[in-house]
């Protein structure tokens, strides 16, 4: 196996080098923080990987299916044109309130969408009138495997879907694994490998990120 260890030295090293956090996103997790919301945003190092991303799909349409305070919904808004457009369920009211406040102080509220409520009920009920180029799950894990059969058929042939914390903490591969949420992480990673829609891949970027491309 072909592979480098991720010291803490080269972790400092790409995240000097690969910036994508400014300051509104810096000073948005301190207040997110303040206000008593939980510091478990995705990674500085993963939303420049987003951005780079979206950027290289051409991305305008991005599902998001929980949006905590608003980090990666704003950053990944800021690299979208601006006719694009972020549709984020948030199933925390206080959250929401957060996240619209932000937006409209970082002038993006017109490229982001906030839905209240429980995700997959919202999926169920969701009748977009576009695909959507890039959908991107980081909510409750026991639901990651509904979200990705409810969102797949809303994403565009070539169109992205990525759940996040996919290496669990570093215990996905434990095989007697009791943990609940390590097991639901298991079932999204099996899910999304063996879809015959897609073509997927996990990257070892922070806690993990696992992608696949819809391929039919």
């Amino acid at each position: 196996m072909k592979y480098v260890p991720l010291t803490p030295d080269i972790h400092e090293y790409i995240c000097t080098r690969f910036p994508a956090e400014n300051d509104f996103l810096r000073t948005l997790n301190r207040e997110a923080e303040a206000q008593g919301i939980p510091p478990i945003q995705i990674a500085p190092e993963q939303l420049a990987f987003l951005q780079m991303l979206l950027r290289a799909l051409s991305a305008k349409y991005v599902l998001e299916i929980g949006s905590l305070a608003g980090y990666s919904a704003i950053g990944m808004a800021q690299v979208l044109p601006d006719d694009g457009k972020v549709i984020a369920f948030e199933i925390n009211p206080k959250h929401a309130e957060f996240i619209q406040r932000k937006a409209r102080e970082a002038q993006i509220d017109h490229k982001i969408q906030l839905h209240v409520g429980d995700a997959k009920q919202l999926l169920r009920e969701f009748r977009p009138n576009v695909e959507f180029d890039f959908v991107f799950i980081d909510a409750e894990k026991a639901g990651y495997v509904q979200y990705l059969e409810l969102s797949v058929p809303l994403l565009r042939k070539g169109g992205i879907v990525a759940g996040d914390n996919t290496l669990a903490w570093g215990k996905i591969a434990e095989t007697t694994t009791t943990d609940e949420t390590v097991r639901a992480l298991q079932a999204f990673n099996e899910a999304i490998s063996r879809h015959d829609q897609l073509q997927s891949c996990l990257i070892p970027l922070a806690e993990g990120m696992t992608l696949g491309t819809k391929i039919r």
